[in-house]
């Protein structure tokens, strides 16, 4: 469509050298097609146009003391994309890798992914090129402070509420919240994935992993399968990681591998969860560790991977979970998993697969939940945390749970549903990008060109 191709060459001559960037917008842009042309409006509003500009773009020297009291600099980032449902939502990313490209595309995935929850949430995403590994307790709270002398300033609990990503845990948040509360004297609800002591909710921990698998049991169920007895490919060792493998053991299903940037772990009678707990939250170590418990299971090192993609796929199961970080699942490795009997993969983290292994898997027909619908659990339940905040309240696990497993059902429907409508049953690739982007772009339109 020459609208949609237009308009990517003007983004990238407007956000020059961003690829992750423009991945993200022509993958969402792409899948528009349908409704673009049977609906005239949304050009004339120029709905395209706005939406894949941020609303604004803030970008930050953050400045730090390091434990030998050499002055370190690191660049800050808050990309808020889009505010038509309500404040924006949307982690902070502590990572080498973190530069205005990455945190654009996590932003506008940001924008459909809140949008798919059905609540009041809009889009946005943050971080910084901070390396929190290696660092001592002192440097890591040095640095949050300091980013957060900054950030303070375009964030409040009906304004901008952050929450944490890859690099940014309770710790983290911690440091943040306390630094927040001092530079604006109130205690407000303005960071999600908080403390249970001071204001988190339950469940909220456990949320992205565990909706990631509500996802594919939905996913299999209109399928006629069920979770139970089938063995599943986990990527990543994190939090997303953990509690997928977790949710799927209470089901009956078993992981057999997990993974962190060092290699692949293989463990054919399934995952321990207690050993990957303890060398990953207790103290994090290198999945290597879990060898020394578990003789019987097989590392690979990332030198050892195939040369066009991750040891990870490469094992034979039905099902696959990508947990880890962006592009990581790569065209050689999807056709693996279809060659290998994969019915699903349902992605953990965002933007896992690169584009070319997505038509892979929706050319073979298995079952693909995106990461804006499939790993929206997380954004969905810092939206409860937000709103138990607001009326003081705090839910119980279970409570937060079931409401967890409706919002998962319901984005599940949505895009189910909406890819029926537009004449591609299964491809919830086209129906999660078209139901987002319908409730946004009404939106956008009923508030005027602002």
């Amino acid at each position: 469509m020459t609208y949609i191709h237009d308009t990517i060459r003007r983004l990238q001559h407007s956000s020059p050298a961003q690829a992750e960037f423009y991945q993200a917008v022509e993958e969402v842009l792409e899948s528009l097609t349908p409704i673009l042309e049977h609906n005239p409006k949304y050009r004339q509003q120029a709905i395209i146009e706005r939406m894949v500009e941020p609303e604004r773009q803030i970008m930050f020297r953050v400045p730090w003391v390091d434990d030998q009291g050499n002055i370190q600099v690191n660049k800050g980032y808050r990309v808020e994309f889009n505010s038509a449902l309500g404040p924006y939502k949307g982690g902070i990313r502590f990572h080498p890798s973190v530069n205005a490209s990455i945190i654009k595309f996590l932003g506008f995935e940001q924008i459909f992914k809140n949008a798919l929850t059905g609540l009041p949430i809009g889009g946005a995403k943050g971080g910084a090129n901070f390396d929190p590994k290696g660092k001592s307790d002192g440097e890591i709270m040095r640095f949050c402070q300091s980013f957060m002398n900054e950030l303070y300033r375009h964030i409040g609990p009906t304004t901008d509420v952050p929450a944490g990503d890859i690099g940014v845990g309770a710790r983290e948040i911690g440091y943040m919240f306390g630094q927040y509360k001092k530079l604006a004297n109130s205690f407000d609800g303005v960071f999600t994935g908080k403390s249970l002591l001071w204001g988190g909710s339950l469940a909220r921990k456990e949320a992205t992993g565990y909706g990631c698998v509500y996802f594919a049991q939905y996913m299999l169920a209109d399928r006629q399968q069920q979770l139970a007895g089938k063995r599943c490919l986990v990527s990543g060792s994190g939090n997303v990681a953990i509690y997928t493998i977790e949710k799927l053991q209470q089901l009956g299903a078993t992981a057999v591998t997990c993974s962190d940037s060092s290699g692949t772990l293989y463990h054919a009678s399934g995952i321990n969860l207690d050993t990957l707990k303890q060398i990953k939250e207790a103290q994090p170590q290198r999945l290597t560790a879990y060898l020394k418990f578990h003789p019987d299971a097989e590392y690979i090192s990332t030198a050892d991977y195939p040369a066009d993609g991750h040891a990870v796929w490469r094992f034979k199961a039905e099902l696959a979970f990508p947990c880890a970080t962006q592009n990581e699942l790569t065209v050689a490795d999807a056709r693996a998993l279809v060659e290998n009997g994969c019915l699903a993969v349902s992605e953990g983290a965002n933007m896992p697969s690169t584009q070319e292994a997505v038509e892979v898997f929706l050319k073979s027909g298995i079952a693909y939940g995106p990461g804006k619908a499939a790993n929206a659990g997380g954004v969905a339940t810092s939206q409860l945390e937000m709103a138990q905040n607001a009326s003081m309240q705090r839910w119980s696990f279970e409570e937060v749970d079931a409401k967890l497993q409706v919002i998962m059902r319901n984005i599940y429907l949505r895009a189910r549903d909406t890819a029926a409508e537009f004449g591609q049953p299964g491809n919830l690739v086209l129906g999660a990008n078209i139901a987002g982007f319908k409730r946004v772009a009404e939106a956008m339109i009923e508030q005027g060109v602002v």
